[in-house]
């Protein structure tokens, strides 16, 4: 797919996704396993789930664009860039000459998994306002996607609200992906209860295991949990299990689809490529909601998309092709 240059009209798709939400700077320590202040070195990579899905979109061959704020700084301009090589529509991308981009430190430890310490005192993404939209981007879409950091503080809370008040108005699907970072919330409670208040706008939401533990604060394998966080008129709530692969629950039919097994470097961005690469099905024929064939085959495929983007360091160099997920889905586990 060529990419969309900056973004113009002309570049307009009936199938476009728009994201919302935070792009930042992930300093990965150069050697895994070792604390931040063990670390000798850190690598510099783009992050922030809401453009890595984005970015997952446009690799595999879907439309997508990107909505937030950046500092009017190097690395701003390197992620606005590095969203338009990745064949992302950037139009509704905005520079705060007071705030600079987000960092993030992101120790690797031995197994794979995170932690993180983040640098936003506030940082760009947390200002943008309700009044800087790009709307008329938002009304172009097909699938509106946004996660829970973006709750965090005002004024981007607002913008948030209002940007998924006209997704909404104008029939746009609308897809919640939370990803849970207590580090940047001012406490588990405020969390969960940030987390949740925009819950029943969604049409689509994907958790992990960890995340339906922490928002019931219950056992993540029983299905009574995880139907909890069921509500009327949602069309799909997908649950990730790690390599053990995902479940699925609809309002005809529930079930799960195994996963792969890689060797796994850094897990960064596999929920982000999972949901980036649904989204591209979805986009295309949104009577995967109501056909569990239809379904099963684009989790499989998301299983494989997750799966690969373990396999490197960081998320948007990692992100997989349609070739590479059809290779591991033909290989098996």
């Amino acid at each position: 797919m060529a990419p969309l240059g900056d973004g113009s009209a002309s570049g307009a798709s009936p199938n476009l996704v728009v994201s919302f939400g935070e792009m930042l700077i992930d300093f990965v320590p150069d050697v895994a396993g070792l604390s931040l202040a063990e670390s000798g070195g850190f690598v510099k990579a783009p992050g922030g789930a809401p453009a890595n899905v984005a970015c997952a979109i446009s690799k595999l061959g879907g439309s997508s664009a990107f909505l937030g704020k950046f500092g009017d700084d190097e690395f701003g301009h390197m992620l606005v860039n590095i969203l338009k090589q990745n064949g992302v529509n950037a139009e509704g991308c905005l520079f705060d000459q007071h705030a600079r981009t987000a960092l993030a430190f992101v120790t690797l430890k031995k197994n794979g998994e995170r932690e993180f310490m983040f640098y936003r005192n506030p940082s760009a993404d947390m200002l943008l306002t309700e009044a800087e939209l790009n709307l008329d981007l938002i009304r172009r879409a097909k699938i509106f996607h946004y996660g829970s950091i973006s709750l965090i503080s005002e004024p981007c809370r607002g913008a948030h609200l209002a940007a998924m008040r006209a997704a909404k108005a104008a029939g746009i699907l609308c897809s919640y992906d939370p990803n849970v970072r207590l580090p940047l919330w001012p406490s588990e409670e405020a969390a969960r209860a940030g987390i949740l208040s925009i819950w029943k706008e969604a049409d689509f939401i994907k958790v992990s295991d960890d995340e339906v533990a922490f928002l019931t604060q219950g056992d993540a394998t029983d299905e009574k949990n995880v139907l909890s966080l069921w509500f009327d008129g949602l069309k799909l709530l997908i649950v990730t299990d790690g390599d053990k692969g995902c479940r699925y629950f609809t309002k005809d039919f529930k079930g799960s689809v195994p996963g792969y097994k890689v060797n796994t470097i850094d897990t960064t961005g596999a929920g982000d490529a999972f949901v980036g690469s649904l989204l591209v099905n979805v986009a295309k024929d949104d009577s995967i909601f109501h056909n569990e064939e239809k379904l099963r085959e684009a989790l499989k495929f998301s299983n494989a998309c997750g799966a690969i983007c373990t396999t490197q360091k960081g998320a948007i160099p990692a992100l997989p092709t349609v070739a590479a997920a059809q290779e591991l889905i033909a290989k098996g586990n």
